[in-house]
């Protein structure tokens, strides 16, 4: 399998003393690429799967000492040689994390970790980890990395900001047409995207939907009704792209509010959806306003809900723009709206097809709002100036 873009930026902190911590939703490949960097390490290293049983017992040991002296011995090394450590799916003992701090600081060995949920691992790293770990978050494939992954074209560098987007033309907007819908459709979880045939794709989607509810919210999860939660993702999944009424949505799922806040709180903290603030000049305005929702994956959405075409290419650039940094909304009740804020300085419309009348009608709200870099973002071609098409994003 080709290398995620994660991958270079592991490999530059390989020597730092921090232990590397890589979470993300379920089935993004993060043992994929755990292996991938246990593979280009030459130093003494050894490699644990917590799904395991057996592989926990090195660590069920109340001398550390002796734990670090059995990582030696596995891992044919010396006591002058650094040690490196490969845990997979770590949330499965959450004792480690004393055993990581005690190793890191009296014996230098590095860790290098995997963990399905961060919901889960705000909670296992204590702050004694403080300054030992850099977190790193694996989102599924955007659409960049998806064309590396199908396509043999070389890798290009990771862009960090968007200003590195550029506009394109009709030639390589039909180039990518196809690829583009079919990403649209089916998300960018690598082993559905790795997947040639179209219904086999969808059952590799509801297989790893189904893994999501029997690990992540049956094994991992303290919450006592999976029902409840499986409705919530339904009724969710009707509202993707849109504001959230929380005491409505209690309401229609039987529960009370403080309940579904936590259920939110939850799906976010899996990285299963995404909730997007609202846009104000005051913090407190900003933090009292409604969340508009969004689906982590595509395809995941596609499995259990048939929305709009209109949607389903919102909650996409919702993905694809994230990586750039923070996004936020702005609605004034229902009179003016812009879809995405980037970073509280460049706004986003997202249309089917957009037009010069979206762009002035963009530019407007913006100039009342102090943004000055807008775009629409639009789904089929268009040559007009101030339009950006979406598989650029």
């Amino acid at each position: 399998m080709k290398k995620r873009y994660l991958y270079d930026e592991l490999i530059k902190y390989l020597e730092h003393k921090n232990a590397l911590v890589i979470t993300g939703m379920r089935q993004v490949g993060k043992t994929t690429l755990l292996r991938q960097v246990y593979e280009e390490v030459k130093h003494p290293k050894i490699w644990f799967d917590f799904d395991n049983p057996l592989d926990l017992l090195l660590f069920e040991n109340s001398n550390y000492d002796g734990i670090y002296t059995n990582l030696l011995k596995e891992s044919k090394s010396q006591k002058n040689k650094r040690v490196y450590v490969f845990i997979d799916e770590i949330q499965n003992y959450p004792e480690i994390t004393k055993i990581m701090k005690y190793l890191i600081d009296k014996y230098s060995v590095k860790f290098l970790v995997t963990g399905s949920s961060n919901y889960y691992l705000k909670n296992l790293f204590p702050e004694s980890l403080s300054g030992r770990k850099f977190l790193f978050i694996l989102p599924p494939l955007d659409f960049r990395e998806y064309m590396y992954f199908i396509s043999d074209q070389p890798k290009s560098e990771k862009h960090i900001r968007f200003s590195a987007v550029k506009p394109t033309g009709e030639y390589e907007y039909k180039k990518l047409e196809n690829e583009y819908n079919d990403y649209l459709e089916y998300g960018g979880l690598p082993e559905v995207v790795l997947t040639d045939d179209y219904e086999t794709k969808r059952q590799v989607l509801r297989n790893i939907f189904s893994s999501f509810f029997e690990k992540d919210l049956r094994l991992l999860s303290d919450l006592s009704d999976i029902r409840e939660l499986r409705d919530l993702i339904i009724l969710l999944s009707a509202r993707t792209g849109n504001i959230l009424d929380v005491t409505k949505l209690a309401s229609e799922l039987g529960v009370n509010r403080l309940k579904t806040y936590s259920y939110l709180e939850f799906l976010q903290g899996i990285f299963f959806i995404k909730l997007i603030p609202k846009y104000s000049k005051s913090v407190d305005r900003s933090v009292a306003g409604g969340r508009k929702v969004y689906f982590s994956d595509n395809g995941i959405l596609n499995i259990f809900a048939r929305i709009s075409s209109g949607q389903m290419f919102e909650n996409a650039i919702a993905n694809q723009l994230s990586k750039y940094g923070e996004l936020k909304y702005y609605n004034v009740r229902n009179t003016s709206e812009i879809d995405f804020i980037l970073n509280n300085e460049t706004a986003f419309e997202v249309k089917n097809k957009g037009n010069e009348r979206d762009v002035t009608a963009l530019k407007k709200i913006c100039d009342n709002i102090g943004i000055k870099k807008h775009y629409i973002i639009s789904k089929e071609y268009t040559k007009s100036k101030g339009i950006l098409s979406g598989s650029t994003i």
